[in-house]
């Protein structure tokens, strides 16, 4: 049975900083230890091969559609996510870890070997938008 991990990113290669803003998720099934690399569109994509999720009720924030993406996935390997996003993607039954990772083959290769660990302190609170003082975002520090 293969095992699907999703990653967001915005260029395939390297973990997006941010789970709500990235384009699209890289999803690599993992058969027999083996990795075979899969885009998945994201909400700015406007390809014709896929559903739109845009209006189903129940989706914080306009990320609908990206919770929709990962629906076959086991894990989420990302940058930094919001508590509402983490929460949702948890309730979905994900695994996830929040790495200070940049490349997503790295991450993946950790992964594969047991040694990826997930750091909490990259699930932020959430600002509302009338008190958003940076786009709702902070930094984040990535691991050399």
């Amino acid at each position: 049975m293969s095992k699907k991990i999703a990653f967001p990113t915005d260029d395939g290669e390297t973990i997006s900083r941010h789970f709500g803003s990235a384009h699209y998720f890289r999803v690599i099934d993992l058969d027999n230890g083996q990795a075979e690399m899969r885009e998945k569109e994201g909400h700015h994509s406007h390809d014709h091969d896929h559903e739109h999720h845009h209006h189903e009720p129940g989706h914080e924030h306009g990320h609908g559609g990206k919770f929709a993406l990962l629906h076959d996935c086991a894990t989420l390997i990302g940058a930094g996510m919001g508590q509402p996003a983490y929460n949702r993607v948890q309730q979905m039954g994900l695994e996830i870890i929040l790495t200070g990772e940049k490349l997503i083959t790295t991450a993946l290769e950790k992964y594969v070997a047991g040694t990826l660990s997930s750091d909490m302190r990259r699930v932020h609170a959430h600002h509302h938008h009338d008190d958003d003082h940076g786009n709702g975002r902070q930094s984040i520090e990535f691991h050399e």
